[in-house]
């Protein structure tokens, strides 16, 4: 099929590893002209390599989102080199402390709330000029599955969370008129490097394999999951770039969970 993402300017935050970078990949296979972005230089550079692989163009650009100069640095940066951009996935974000609520304090909350919810706002206010001239763009956010149905501790994650899905339908409402499509894609449990390093962890303390591991951890912490296993980085990319083409030329505003029917709720 095509997508219709040939030459499409893609940005894609948090992209240096896990669901980013996968998202980043699945782009540059596409032939987008794809932006990389994540605070850490060193491993973004490495990322941009392999994505050099596909004989995709593809710009790195070490940006710290929480600072709003930094937001828009990345955006001039991008324009500058590419004219333009078509496609935003803002997929920076991290849950802190994990902690309950009581022991969480103002600046956990704050934390959170500028890397997974302000950094979005910003990077989207700095875009949407180009995207409203030339009357065309995509913007995905990147939620999760515990903006919809939250756990019992991080509850500054969880609330955050929903702020972007809820942010999402407010821009979609916005922009739609220019052309602009505005949707959240929200994973459950994806076997991210977090992830992967969590269970190779929990396998060596109980002397069993990662397998076991992963279902020792689902039947206790995610039951919900009636597909019996974590999603991979690919599947989230995948929805991100089905979203993004001309294939959903006529959503917006939505919310696609990528939870292996884990939210129990229509």
């Amino acid at each position: 099929m095509d997508l219709g993402l040939l030459n499409k300017v893609a940005i894609v935050t948090g992209s240096s590893k896990g669901i980013g970078k996968a998202i980043a990949l699945a782009f540059a296979k596409e032939g987008c002209r794809v932006v990389l972005n994540a605070r850490n230089a060193q491993e973004l550079e490495q990322t941009a390599e392999e994505l050099r692989s596909t004989k995709s163009q593809v710009l790195a650009i070490p940006a710290d989102l929480t600072k709003a100069e930094d937001a828009k640095r990345l955006v001039d940066e991008t324009v500058a080199h590419f004219q333009t951009v078509h496609i935003l996935v803002n997929n920076v974000g991290g849950i802190g402390s994990f902690s309950p609520f009581e022991s969480l304090s103002d600046d956990d909350w704050q934390a959170v709330w500028e890397l997974n919810v302000m950094s979005a706002v910003r990077v989207t206010r700095a875009v949407l000029p180009y995207m409203q001239r030339q009357h065309w763009g995509r913007i995905i956010n990147i939620a999760s599955e515990s903006g919809i149905q939250p756990d019992p501790l991080m509850p500054h994650y969880n609330a955050s969370k929903a702020a972007l899905i809820n942010l999402t339908k407010s821009l979609s409402k916005a922009y739609g008129s220019y052309g602009i499509l505005v949707n959240t894609v929200s994973p459950a449990f994806i076997r991210t490097p977090l992830v992967v390093d969590m269970l190779h962890k929990l396998a060596q303390q109980q002397g069993i394999t990662e397998e076991e591991a992963e279902k020792r951890f689902l039947k206790e912490n995610r039951p919900n999951i009636v597909l019996g296993r974590a999603g991979t980085v690919d599947e989230t990319a995948a929805i991100v770039l089905f979203l993004a083409s001309e294939a959903a030329s006529f959503i917006t505003g939505s919310n696609y969970r990528v939870d292996g029917g884990s939210v129990a709720s229509i």
